[in-house]
């Protein structure tokens, strides 16, 4: 059986939990004890039968009320992944890990006074791999200093070891500052979460890719030219220079203005194939007018060979105006490594012809490297797109957050 370096696991868990005020674990289920070791918070009082949905203790409780969901992916970010067990626990409103000796989840304080309280639960990823929480918005910690979060640990059948991944945070939260996003590891995916709202519920879904950014999970096989920002991470503001189409004249980062809805980011860098990059551009179009204004795409030349920006504009415009284009973004950098637009952080490989980065909600969605442009991978984008617009995609943000 696969497992995860258990005093790995032993040293990260530890740091979490004290960091938040939590428990250290322990294998046992249902008797808590002074004697803590790493399971114990994740199968204390764990119920025998889970499902994939689960309503925590506070829903009822005066609060936001919220609906967490999404889908768990096999580490290839594609296939599903059915019947992994997600276990969560959060604080209250005022930011509090709160026990309340009459609800069935309480877990008591320890010696410490360590706790994950009573606002947790457990549930088990469908045959799709879906799942779905029902809870109250949590508060920041008391001390202000830490975003509001939700605590997140995955447990696979062939994976010995839970491992946790990034918790829930909430896009407009003010404490989450550009810098805390760079600095965020992105375990599982992205955790940052951007509610829509359906009468008074806020509604956040969240892809999860089991294995991504965990140090020491079992080796898998990936292709042999990677490029870009994996499935479930959230793309990297950028400023490309905008040589045709919206926003023409300016320097305008694609995700802070248009990263809502669906977007397309086809990056090509030293190798053009203007041919093949021409009909890519005709069949974006056609997608972008048929989905407006729910789809942006934006082309991002980086060829730093002889580069001159004066020349790449009558370049990009020249090319807009044959093709005739009105919904597609002609954009450049001087290099797909340029530091200074910030494009290097999408980590794209100059050896790739192109790189495609399909988002939704400012979250990658899909990733394609040195896609030709036929009939087959047209359908295969579409279908994509198509799939991922569900019937929270054209929900509008909470009208007070």
């Amino acid at each position: 059986m696969l497992r995860i370096s258990t005093l790995g696991f032993f040293v990260a868990f530890c740091l979490l939990v004290v960091s938040c005020t939590g428990q250290t674990p322990k294998k046992e289920r249902t008797v808590l004890s002074d004697d803590f070791d790493k399971n114990m918070p994740f199968y204390y009082k764990m119920p025998d039968v889970l499902t994939a949905t689960d309503t925590s203790a506070a829903w009822e409780e005066k609060g936001q009320q919220i609906l967490l969901t999404g889908t768990v992916y096999q580490p290839d970010g594609k296939t599903p992944a059915p019947n992994v067990i997600l276990y969560y626990y959060q604080t209250n409103p005022n930011g509090i890990y709160e026990t309340r000796k009459s609800e069935e989840r309480n877990m008591p304080k320890n010696k410490l006074g360590q706790t994950h309280g009573y606002i947790r639960g457990w549930l088990q990823t469908d045959a799709q791999g879906n799942y779905s929480i029902y809870t109250i918005k949590p508060g920041a910690y008391p001390n202000g200093n830490e975003t509001a979060h939700i605590h997140l640990t995955v447990k696979e059948k062939n994976v010995k070891e839970p491992y946790y991944v990034d918790g829930f945070v909430f896009d407009n939260d003010p404490l989450l500052t550009t810098q805390r996003r760079k600095e965020m590891e992105h375990r599982g995916g992205s955790g940052v979460i951007r509610f829509v709202q359906k009468e008074s519920l806020w509604i956040g879904e969240r892809t999860i890719v089991l294995g991504l950014n965990i140090p020491e999970y079992p080796q898998q096989d990936l292709p042999m030219l990677r490029s870009g920002l994996n499935i479930g991470e959230a793309i990297s503001s950028f400023t490309p220079y905008h040589a045709y189409g919206p926003d023409k004249g300016t320097k305008t980062c694609p995700i802070c203005k248009y990263g809502w809805f669906h977007g397309v980011l086809y990056f090509v860098g030293d190798n053009p194939n203007w041919e093949a990059i021409k009909k890519w551009l005709v069949f974006l179009e056609e997608e972008s007018i048929k989905r407006e204004p729910h789809l942006k795409v934006y082309f991002v030349y980086g060829n730093e060979t002889n580069y001159n920006k004066n020349q790449r504009i009558n370049e990009l415009e020249k090319l807009g105006a044959d093709l005739n284009l009105k919904k597609v973004a002609l954009t450049f950098v001087p290099s797909l490594n340029d530091k200074d637009s910030e494009v290097y952080l999408n980590r794209i490989n100059l050896n790739a012809e192109n790189t495609f980065l399909i988002y939704k909600r400012s979250t990658v969605i899909d990733n394609y490297v040195d896609l030709k442009p036929n009939e087959e991978n047209f359908r295969n984008m579409v279908r994509r797109l198509d799939e991922t617009t569900n019937e929270y995609f054209k929900l509008s943000r909470p009208k007070r957050d």
